[in-house]
Order: structure tokens, then C-alpha cells, then sequence
């Protein structure tokens, strides 16, 4: 990881805090709980390299929200998730073997997201970006090989020491990052968003004693959450 990923990283952390607590606009004390679903696009960036195409797979989740802040038109506020995503990465071997190679990596992640909304607090369109630390815990491993014989003897590089070996670490982190519209009606706040997650932590080990020096994940995902009110501020004027 680089000295300046890991640098933001600590300082989202850090100022998390007190991003919640300072109130320099019109306060706001808005919390909602729901659900969500999506689709997940994952790929492994391997060093030294694995050609690959997206591994895709659904994903699901719990979603809470605090809205703590209206400062002039910004919508200030934090989401943090809990979800279940279907990792890891899929090869494309092209050796003439035949073969064929994925790997399901099971994750229980959890995204802490300060989100900024531009838009109607009621009922209406409202545009969100929404950035910050995301963490997991492996909990399932599972491969997938294809064609017959198995060969490897023709891989690039001849690197061949993800089939039999699994990750070494389980737990992952890194910095995620999307844009989305939310719709607010009187049933509740329906989101669409697209995020961007790049990791920071590698899977397998990255030492010199180990064979990649670099493993992390990069997933793009698109995903939709329902929330629903269970506290919202008294007293405020709201558009």
C-alpha cells in the first residue's frame, strides 16, 4: 500500500468523528435502516500478473444512515453497511489448454461511508456522493477449475501458485467511492448508486517470503437500497 492511500485511509478514520459532531449548518437528526441488493464486478490485481475478465456475482446487505447536517445545499450525513459479496476473481486462460479457473472468495464487508446529497429532502430527486474506508472478513473459499487434463505447463510466467494455495489473509480493507440519485417519497428513500472499491489489503502474503507482492481486489458495483424513517428531526424547515 502506498504511503498516501494509507495516510487517507487513517485520516477518514480519524475526522469521522468529528465530522458527525460539528454542526457549522442547519442540524439535522435523521436516522433510516433498510436493505439493499446489487450486482458486483471483481478482478484481483495480481503482481506478478493474472490475465482476467470480471468475476460477477450478485450481493446483498443491511444499510443504516444518520443525516446529522444541511449546510447551505449540501446534505451531509454517514452510511455504514453490512453486506455479503461474492469476491474473488475469474482467469482467462489463453495457453491452449482449455482450462479453466475461478475462485469464489466470500466476504462479509462493511463500508463506512460519509455521503453529501444535492437535491430534495422530501419528496424528489437528490444526487449523492458518498466516500470512505471499507472493510471485510473472509468467510468462505471455494475454486472452480474447468477442461480436461489440467494443464498448467503452458501459463504465462508460469504462475500457477493460486490454484493450490488459498488466500492467507482474511481480512481485507480498503477506500470506496460512488455517485448515485436517491428518490424520497412518503413510503421512504429509494438509492441507485455505482461504486468504485480499491483495496489496499493484499490476500496472500506480500512478504519476501511470499510469491505475489501484491493481491488486492478492485470491484466496481452498482446497487439499489431501500430505507425507511426511524427518527427525523422536529422543528425544521425541509425542501
Amino acid at each position: 500500500m502506498s504511503k498516501f492511500l494509507r495516510t487517507y485511509l487513517l485520516l477518514t478514520l480519524l475526522l469521522l468523528p468529528a465530522a458527525l459532531q460539528a454542526q457549522v449548518g442547519a442540524h439535522r437528526n435523521d436516522f433510516s435502516i433498510g436493505a439493499s441488493i446489487g450486482w458486483n464486478m471483481n478482478r484481483r490485481n495480481f503482481v506478478p500478473s493474472i490475465k482476467q475478465s470480471y468475476k460477477q456475482s450478485p450481493i446483498i446487505g443491511f444499510t443504516a444512515r444518520y443525516i446529522c447536517e444541511k449546510y447551505f445545499t449540501c446534505i451531509a450525513g454517514v452510511q455504514a453497511e453490512v453486506n455479503y459479496n461474492n469476491m474473488g476473481w475469474k482467469e482467462k486462460i489463453e495457453d491452449g489448454s482449455n482450462n479453466t479457473y475461478s475462485r469464489d472468495l466470500h466476504y462479509i464487508e462493511v463500508p463506512i461511508l460519509m455521503q453529501m446529497g444535492w437535491g430534495r429532502e422530501l419528496r424528489g430527486f437528490k444526487f449523492v456522493f458518498m466516500a470512505g474506508p471499507q472493510f471485510g472478513f473472509l468467510i468462505g473459499d471455494e475454486a472452480h477449475y474447468g477442461g480436461d487434463p489440467w494443464n498448467t505447463s503452458n501459463r504465462p510466467q508460469h504462475v500457477v501458485h493460486q490454484y493450490d494455495h488459498a488466500p492467507d489473509r482474511k481480512f481485507d480493507y480498503g477506500i470506496a467511492a460512488g455517485l448515485g440519485v436517491e428518490i424520497s417519497s412518503s413510503i421512504g428513500h429509494f438509492i441507485v448508486d455505482g461504486r468504485y472499491y480499491y483495496g489496499l489489503g493484499d490476500g496472500y502474503d506480500n512478504s519476501k517470503k511470499g510469491y505475489f507482492s501484491r493481491s488486492a481486489n478492485q470491484t466496481i458495483q452498482i446497487k439499489l437500497t431501500y430505507l425507511f424513517d426511524l427518527i427525523k428531526t422536529k422543528n425544521c424547515v425541509r425542501k
